[in-house]
């Protein structure tokens, strides 16, 4: 490869790495790297809550309603295991049971979150319509700026009045 092959390759190289890095800085500059940082945190602590909920409220209410099942031992075997010649060998076994119970704690863990999200979505809805309940106050026009400076000058000239000794 020639000397000035090399070259202009090397320089598109190079105008392709600075504009990954200018498209990722204008990207981190938007604050969309920060907003989906803060995502992944509270979405870690809100792990922490749904799988305390899921843990120690919900599953022993299903151990209790299942008579304490454990469903991750449940397998289908299709072949013993056998010994030939002083050597076992293992059974196969299907373990569809774990299957089942990492299914069950999915829909548990997802209704978790949907029932929080729907009562979090409930204060919202009522917060924001007490906000659009309350009037807003209606902005004071010229006209009653300039009376209310007549009325505060009448007063004080009447205040003025009284202070001031009879003869």
């Amino acid at each position: 490869m020639s000397e000035e092959k090399r070259g202009t390759d090397g320089a598109r190289f190079a105008r392709g790495v600075g504009g990954f890095f200018s498209e990722f800085w204008k990207f981190a500059a938007k604050g969309n790297a920060i907003q989906l940082a803060v995502a992944v945190v509270v979405g870690g602590a809100f792990g922490g809550i749904v799988n305390a909920l899921v843990n120690d409220i919900i599953t022993p209410f299903l151990s209790l309603a299942t008579n304490n099942v454990n469903f991750s031992a449940w397998e289908y075997v299709i072949r013993p295991s056998k010994v030939i010649a002083g050597t076992t060998t293992p059974a196969l076994v299907v373990g569809y049971g774990h299957l089942l119970q990492a299914t069950l704690n999915f829909l548990i863990v997802g209704l978790s979150i949907f029932l929080i999200f729907k009562l979090f979505e409930g204060f919202v809805k009522r917060f924001q319509k007490r906000e659009a309940e309350a009037p807003p106050t209606p902005p004071v026009s010229n006209e009653e700026k300039l009376l209310c400076e007549i009325r505060d000058i009448l007063r004080s000239q009447s205040n003025n009045k009284k202070d001031e000794p009879r003869n």
